[in-house]
């Protein structure tokens, strides 16, 4: 039988509901909303979520829906919203899916029919990239980094020349050496942005050169500590620093009557030099 609570949704629905990564003034008015609203809140960790709702006096009951449960529980789930109740998922912390539970209870709930609704809200990885200072036109999100030295140094060896942005999670107590193996395989010259603690008192978001970054962190505990987020500068070819001269006085000279892409690439086929390397030296000296 359906709870009188669902008034205020129009129909049996799982709603993905984003929670606060620290600061619970993040959470929206709407989520908010459809806590209070629906039949069962299927969370992570009840008692965890237990505080939250605390919070906010909110008296909806909890289901546990973790890692090691989904696969099972997930169809129990799905019975309940074909039954006509409604459901709001969340996880600990941030959006749900994002390296959380979720994708089973989703995929089963869209092959059963069932009206599936996103929240926007927090999430560690987008409140990062906004405020980490990398090129974020292009990103991908890679997921927790692998316990054992070398998957880390695989995927490493797998992105050293991704030009997209790349971004990881990482706990605190194996940050050191993640940022050991990143360092032997991407150079000590890649940039790299450490951010922790997003939205709490301690916040902290660093950028430097990787070789920098580690000496940073090991200058002080506390900044081991904490979530953290990891933001890889995507790749950038290096800028050959000792052009020939007579290649850049060359480029100099067309770039007066042709575009700036079609003088270096003329310029690049003239002295056998790479036309990339030209054109970066034109964009910084010639505009």
């Amino acid at each position: 039988m359906t709870s009188n609570k669902t008034t205020y949704i129009e129909q049996p629905t799982l709603f993905i509901v984003p929670t606060p990564i620290g600061n619970l003034g993040d959470i929206t008015q709407r989520a908010l909303d459809i806590l209070n609203s629906v039949d069962i809140i299927a969370a992570e960790d009840t008692r965890h979520t237990g505080k939250l709702l605390s919070h906010f006096n909110i008296q909806t009951r909890t289901f546990a829906l973790h890692d090691h449960n989904e696969q099972q529980k997930a169809q129990v789930l799905v019975d309940k919203l074909l039954a006509g109740e409604s459901i709001a998922l969340v996880s600990d912390a941030g959006t749900p899916l994002i390296s959380d539970p979720g994708y089973h209870l989703v995929t089963q709930c869209r092959q059963a029919g069932v009206k599936v609704v996103p929240l926007p809200g927090a999430c560690a990885v987008i409140t990062a990239l906004s405020a980490s200072g990398l090129p974020s036109d292009r990103f991908s999100f890679e997921g927790f980094l692998l316990a054992k030295s070398k998957g880390r140094k695989d995927k490493f060896m797998e992105i050293a020349k991704a030009e997209r942005t790349c971004i990881f999670y990482e706990s605190p107590h194996r940050i050191t050496e993640s940022l050991a193996d990143m360092l032997e395989v991407l150079g000590p010259e890649r940039e790299v942005v450490l951010a922790r603690e997003l939205t709490k008192t301690y916040e902290t978001i660093q950028g430097l050169p990787l070789g920098e970054l580690v000496s940073w962190i090991e200058e002080d505990e506390n900044r081991k500590r904490g979530e953290m987020v990891l933001l890889i500068h995507g790749y950038r070819e290096a800028v050959n620093d000792t052009l020939p001269d007579e290649a850049t006085r060359t480029l100099a000279i067309l770039v007066k009557q042709l575009p700036l892409k079609k003088a270096a690439a003329a310029t690049a086929e003239i002295y056998n030099l790479k036309k990339n390397a030209l054109y970066k030296w034109g964009l910084e000296n010639l505009e």
